[in-house]
């Protein structure tokens, strides 16, 4: 580590997109609590960086997941093995 522990200098950088879109991105970064709009877009494009491999479709099915446990639409492995008799069955 270099002896000026300063921050890394920061650009900004400016980006088009529909007024409707500014508000999802507004609605989600608040939603999850962060700070604001510009550390919300850090993290998804840090995230986006670090992680190609991961994709829309993974992201939908991410999303539709944390739906239906927020809708109560789970079940847990003990009701799945009682449901198909296999109480007995090893994880």
């Amino acid at each position: 580590m270099s002896e000026d522990s300063s921050p890394p200098e920061k650009t900004t950088v400016n980006i088009r997109m529909t007024e409707t879109f500014l508000a999802d991105v507004d609605a989600t970064w608040e939603d999850l609590g962060y700070n604001s709009r510009s550390e919300f877009v850090r993290d998804v494009l840090r995230d986006a960086v670090k992680h190609p491999e991961f994709n829309r479709a993974d992201l939908k099915a991410i999303a539709a997941s944390e739906v239906d446990i927020q809708e109560g639409r789970t079940h847990s492995s003990e009701e799945i093995k009682a449901e198909y008799g296999r109480e007995d069955a090893s994880d």
